[in-house]
């Protein structure tokens, strides 16, 4: 790819802002960097909406090496993104993540924790004994083994990361766009500019497709059959008159999750097996799933939310990859000039530092660099090749 001297983003969430961001920091890159986002309020955005939680128990390698970088971004991240004397701080906390297994899932949770462990994760293997003594609060009746982040991970302010992104990208010269894309201009292999809902064009020399949970309609535009579509997920926000000490992020397994927020706790659920989980649903929240699934589960688990009361509630998209529920990020081997970042199936706020890193690698200097991200490459799914995250909250 010949050095760009317009680099073209559809989507502005903390995907799209974190490729503008590094592409626009980058010291070899001389060009312009234009973000085309059809919503600045971001009323709708995965960046705003998502519980905003970031962890390193990830089944496969390369996620957990991106989480890696991604939690020292975090940590620094007034080093990385201040503008002036403005150092974000997007309220990083490490309680980590815990994940219950049953007997029936102790062989996979033993098999991601030797994985981890080769990776540098700081990750504990507990007995329903050890279990119980670390957390009292919590019923291990069912439980044959868990696994504790025991440091590096955590949550933080989604859309205060998702802003500081954009802020410090303007102040670089990047510029933002308030319309929708609504096609491409073409020759050949190449794209030559992006069309817009007004009937302008902007031209680019590398156009990228980080549209969240709207990607495939923009990969269509090319077309690309993009495999990830929007999928709900609602959370809840409760209060308990119990306090519950160092309470983690815990995933149940019944699919159930919940952490502590403040006061109070946020929760949700993935649907079970068999359960529909239709695409590009309305933003509903599913008012009934807390009745019905959620808080059984949380009653049972923990005994003191048997008294619960829902303070909040709201419903987020997760841009879904269908095939294998890993991100989709580079070129596509039909087009030459056209990069993808999508489908990180509720993982795109935690993974957006590295790829953003690393996409601007690609554009400016040819390639990745600092980590390697081919294990997520377009090519994988047209081959056939599933890179199969099992640790699908």
């Amino acid at each position: 790819m010949a050095a760009p001297r317009r680099v073209l983003i559809v989507g502005g969430g903390a995907v799209g802002s974190s490729i503008a961001y590094f592409t626009a920091a980058h010291p070899q890159f001389r060009g312009e960097v234009v973000v085309v986002e059809r919503d600045p309020t971001y009323r709708y955005a995965s960046s705003a909406l998502s519980a905003s939680a970031i962890r390193q128990q990830f089944s496969t390698p390369v996620n957990i090496e991106i989480s890696k970088f991604g939690l020292h971004f975090l940590r620094h991240l007034g080093d990385f993104l201040a503008v002036g004397d403005e150092r974000p701080d997007v309220g990083l906390g490490e309680p980590g993540y815990l994940f219950l297994a049953t007997p029936a899932g102790v062989p996979i949770l033993e098999r991601n924790h030797r994985v981890q462990r080769e990776h540098g994760v700081d990750v504990a293997l507990l007995t329903p004994e050890a279990l119980a003594e670390r957390f009292p609060w919590m019923n291990v009746q069912g439980i044959a083994a868990a696994s504790l982040g025991l440091s590096g991970e955590g949550w933080f302010d989604g859309y205060a990361l998702l802003q500081a992104f954009r802020r410090k990208a303007q102040a670089l010269g990047v510029t933002y766009v308030a319309q929708a894309a609504t096609g491409f201009a073409r020759d050949g292999r190449r794209v030559t500019a992006v069309v817009l809902a007004d009937g302008t064009s902007v031209p680019c020399d590398v156009a990228v497709d980080a549209a969240g949970p709207w990607a495939h309609h923009v990969a269509a535009m090319l077309d690309i059959d993009l495999p990830v579509r929007a999928r709900r997920r609602s959370v809840f926000l409760f209060a308990c008159r119990a306090a519950l000490p160092r309470c983690p992020l815990v995933i149940d397994p019944s699919g159930v999750w919940f952490r502590a927020d403040g006061p109070n706790f946020l929760t949700g659920a993935s649907p079970r097996k068999g359960e529909p989980d239709p695409d590009d649903p309305p933003l509903e929240v599913e008012e009934h799933v807390f009745a019905g699934t959620i808080w059984p589960a949380l009653a049972a688990r923990v005994p003191a939310f048997e008294a619960v009361k829902v303070l909040k509630s709201w419903a987020g998209y997760y841009e879904y990859n269908t095939v294998d529920h890993n991100g989709i990020v580079g070129p596509h081997p039909s087009l030459d000039n056209v990069l993808f970042a999508n489908g990180f199936s509720g993982h795109g706020l935690q993974q957006s530092p590295a790829v953003g890193r690393g996409l601007a690698e690609w554009i400016v200097e040819g390639g990745y660099r600092t980590l390697d991200l081919t294990p997520l490459a377009f090519t994988r799914l047209l081959e056939g090749r599933r890179l199969l995250e099992l640790n699908v909250i």
